[in-house]
């Protein structure tokens, strides 16, 4: 039992020495971003590389959320609700909640693998030991370029996933659900909130800053040669995933109790 106890205070503790250690790390990154037109060539690399690099991924996961979207929601309203609002259903779902959270975990869990694995290399084979060494400040070079492209980008990509998703399940519906266009269009239409698509946006800027601060923070972590590396790249992977899910109820709770409380 005493073991136990133990266990679970270490436990404990480990985890508020991690979020301090996060939390310094995001404060270092934040004082770089004066020094963002001076790095804004490896900004735009970056930038390319997740959202560029996320397409293929992104534009499969949206065609297939929109069209389970559209599968599961005629079989569920088809008895109690008219057709008119398949469209509502659909486009709140994937502007409210599957497009920005199922396009930060996808994408995410990709770009934390590639952040981790990319800088646990370099730590554990002393590179960035190197640049320190040569007056390169790691965190302008390395982790704030990552931080600013995953940030500003992930928006971008949640907003193409938003539409694809709908597109999808627009053809899904009037292709094998026997639903007119003009039914569809008109469910579309009828209830549409900017506000749904604002709050959708307004959780990819968090879940951006999320995905970016694990994989830096598990990469610069990095300790242990290639089994380290490979460590690192799963607890980002892990971990990101995780504190989405977790910052999008608080978010939820936020966006629509308070800010879009009508």
């Amino acid at each position: 039992m005493t073991s136990l106890i133990a266990s679970i205070g270490r436990g404990a503790l480990d985890n508020l020495a991690a979020a301090g250690r996060g939390t310094v790390l995001l404060l270092d990154i934040l004082r770089q971003l004066p020094h963002v037109w001076k790095m804004r060539s490896e900004i735009l690399e970056q930038m390319h590389i997740v959202a560029v690099g996320s397409l293929p991924l992104v534009l499969t996961t949206s065609v297939f959320v929109g069209a389970v979207t559209a599968v599961q929601a005629v079989y569920q309203m088809q008895a109690y609700v008219p057709m008119k609002f398949l469209g509502t259903i659909i486009s709140k779902s994937v502007f409210i909640e599957l497009g920005p959270v199922l396009v930060a975990l996808v994408v995410g869990g990709r770009l934390c693998a590639n952040y981790a694995a990319e800088l646990g290399t370099m730590k554990v084979t002393e590179q960035i030991d190197a640049l320190e060494m040569l007056a390169i400040d790691p965190m302008r070079y390395l982790a704030m370029p990552r931080f600013v492209a995953t940030f500003l980008m992930l928006p971008v990509i949640t907003v193409f996933a938003d539409g694809i998703a709908v597109i999808s399940g627009y053809f899904v519906s009037v292709a094998t659900m026997d639903v007119t266009v003009s039914t569809f269009v008109e469910g579309l239409r009828m209830y549409f909130d900017v506000a749904d698509v604002a709050s959708g946006l307004i959780k990819s800027f968090f879940f951006g800053a999320i995905i970016a601060l694990s994989g830096l923070f598990f990469g610069l972590g990095t300790k242990g040669g290639a089994e380290g590396v490979g460590n690192a790249t799963m607890m980002a992977v892990v971990g990101s995933c995780l504190s989405v899910l977790v910052a999008d109820y608080f978010l939820a709770m936020l966006l629509f109790q308070v800010v879009f409380n009508k």
